[in-house]
Parts: C-alpha cells; structure tokens; sequence
C-alpha cells in the first residue's frame, strides 16, 4: 500500500494481512470507468453494510436492555444513515484516501455524502474479510463508538418528524409539509427533502432514503423553531 492507505489502515486500527483489500475499498466506480482491469468498491460496500448493521445493533441490544425494539431501530438508524456515516469518514480522513475518476473528483467527490458513507462501509467490508468477525466487530465499534454515545445521548431528538408535527399543531395549528427531491443512478440515489411550515422553508436535509432526508430536514425545522419560540 501506498503511505496515506498505510495511514488510513492505523487511523482505523488495522493492519491489513491482505493490503489489496483496502485499496479495492478506496476503488470508487468512477475510477474503475477511466482504469480498466481493477475493481470497484461495491461489492466490499454491500458486505460493510450487513456487518456494520449487525455490529451497532448488537451493541445497542446489549447496552439498552431498557429499550423497546421501536427504540432500538431508532438508534440504529441514526447512527448506520449515510449522513452520519459520512462524518465518520471525514473524522478518520477516508476522503483523502479515495481513488475517484477526474471528472468526480473535480466536482468535489472526496466531500459528498453518498461516496463517502459507501467508502467507510467498503472499509468496514474490507475489515470483515482480512480478519473475521471477532476483528470486524473492534473496528466497528471503534469507529461507531462516538456516534453510537451521541445517538444515546439524543434518544428523544431521533424522530425529529414526530416532534416537529406536535411543536407545529402547537402553535400555528398546521402540519409541516416535505418537499422532496433526488439525483443520482437508481442504485445509488441522493435524495433531498425541504420541509416548510406555515408557508417557510425551515430545514432542509439530504439522505440515502427519502425517510432519512426528512428526518435530517425535521430535527434542523425543531431547532429553528426552538430558538424562535423557546
């Protein structure tokens, strides 16, 4: 591996016995299109996705066993959502690791969302192959572990969307409407919701899933309106 992927694998806290794997990690599609013979990090994505998955909700089972499963799901997906995910991947400086095509790093590939999130999870996937379960498992919660606290800590802010609705019955008697829109291939889109009340745009937020984009778009409405009306 070259220096910065040698720097990425001690950020993360793995020594790689296979070191290809994390380069194919870093392989975003948009590379492969412009580099013929090399493969892309999808595959590795798609199998981060399920370990990662299965690792947070382990340990937010074991943790809060006061919890009910609806709780629980909460949890989860605020913490495995790309937003969060993307955060992540800035805090441990994947971005600067990424192999990306010309045209997708000029447009400021190495900062979205969407390649970011999918780069950490290919990590993660990359992460499961070299060392097992057990070492999968450390990584993630290494990596998570920050998330997964501040998730905790906000348990009541997680279904921003249903404290929105009562805080606008509360005092314009109306309910707040999503407007929604989204780029990107079917296999891969970007969606983007903008909600508005009572005639203003409060929030806007982006995700993998309209439901996410919402819920982004409804917890930044419930801090607007928190500073507005105490």
């Amino acid at each position: 591996m070259n220096d910065p992927l040698h720097a990425l694998a001690s950020r993360i806290g793995h020594e790689f016995k296979d070191e290809s794997l994390l380069e194919v990690a870093m392989a975003h599609r948009s590379w492969i299109a412009e580099n013929d013979g090399h493969e892309s990090n999808e595959r590795l994505e798609f199998l981060g996705d399920a370990v990662l998955g299965w690792v947070v909700a382990d340990i937010v089972y074991r943790l809060h066993s006061e919890l009910p499963e609806g709780k629980l799901t909460d949890l989860r997906k605020s913490v495995v959502n790309a937003i969060s995910l993307a955060q992540v991947a800035n805090d441990f400086e994947i971005g600067e690791c990424l192999k990306l095509g010309r045209g997708e790093d000029a447009a400021g590939g190495r900062e979205k969302t969407s390649i970011l999130s999918d780069a950490l999870e290919s990590v993660i996937g990359a992460v499961y192959l070299d060392a097992g379960a057990v070492v999968a498992y450390e990584v993630v919660g290494k990596l998570m572990g920050e998330s997964i606290e501040h998730a905790i800590e906000n348990l009541d802010r997680i279904d921003a969307k249903t404290r929105l609705q009562e805080m606008t019955a509360r005092l314009f008697d109306v309910a707040p409407h999503y407007r929604i829109t989204d780029d990107g291939p079917d296999h891969e889109k970007t969606f983007y919701a903008t909600v508005v009340v009572n005639g203003r745009d409060l929030g806007h937020g982006e995700g993998r899933s309209k439901k996410a984009a919402e819920q982004v778009a409804a917890e930044i409405a419930c801090d607007a309106l928190q500073r507005e009306h105490g």
